[in-house]
């Protein structure tokens, strides 16, 4: 379809459009932040996507996951983000992995990529992550999420943003407690999709050595500094 990305162009010129189908990002998590992620970075026309999550969907996931229907509960969530961007962006190559990170695979699985996405809900999980990140030096866009706020970082090889900011914290954050509604984790999601694409184009300022911090229920943005 010549003019599916057209819409693009007054943001990114043809070449920086035509540059994307040769992209590869990883996905780590199809849940609230990962299915935003995935189903923008397809309509974006990112040439690769592998989606990683070893859960399936429960009801509970029906407030906020893009990838949740009645019709898929108990049903993988990879396997749901590859059905579902089949029918968003068919050129768009989405490969599902139906696992969860552990010490064994972490490494493997992330090398090869451009970017990679952080869509994890637990420390332990985010520290392997960026632990094999790191070992094969590909920048990592971070977003987590929490009731009414949000937080995003890109974090590059060496940076060490993720301990700074998870110093002596619970492998579950507090979202336990606040839960997340339907709107925090297409925000977070958009813009954690806004800086890969400008990791892959080259365009704008990055937020590296910075965390945006976001508070949706008195509309407060902060960025705090690292550097």
């Amino acid at each position: 379809m010549e003019n599916r990305y057209i819409k693009n162009e007054n943001m990114l010129t043809r070449e920086q459009n035509m540059s994307l189908r040769s992209k590869r990002v990883l996905v780590v998590g199809c849940g609230g932040l990962g299915g935003h992620i995935i189903e923008q970075l397809a309509r974006l026309g990112i040439g690769h996507i592998t989606a990683v999550d070893g859960d399936v969907f429960d009801e509970t996931n029906l407030n906020r996951q893009l990838l949740a229907r009645m019709d898929n509960i108990g049903k993988s969530k990879a396997l749901a983000a590859k059905e579902h961007i089949q029918r968003v962006n068919p050129d768009t190559n989405i490969e599902p992995l139906q696992v969860c990170l552990d010490d064994n695979n972490a490494e493997e699985i992330t090398k090869g990529y451009d970017v990679i996405c952080d869509a994890l809900d637990n420390f332990s999980s985010r520290a392997l992550l960026h632990k094999s990140a790191e070992a094969n030096e590909i920048p990592v866009v971070f977003g987590a999420i929490a009731g009414w706020y949000g937080q995003v970082a890109t974090i590059f090889p060496g940076d060490k943003i993720l301990e700074r900011l998870y110093r002596g914290e619970q492998d579950k954050g507090v979202e336990q407690n606040v839960g997340n509604p339907s709107f925090t984790p297409a925000l977070i999601a958009s813009i954690q999709v806004a800086e890969v694409l400008k990791i892959l184009t080259g365009k704008g300022t990055l937020l590296r050595n910075r965390l945006l911090v976001i508070n949706t229920l008195e509309q407060e943005y902060e960025v705090l500094d690292f550097s």
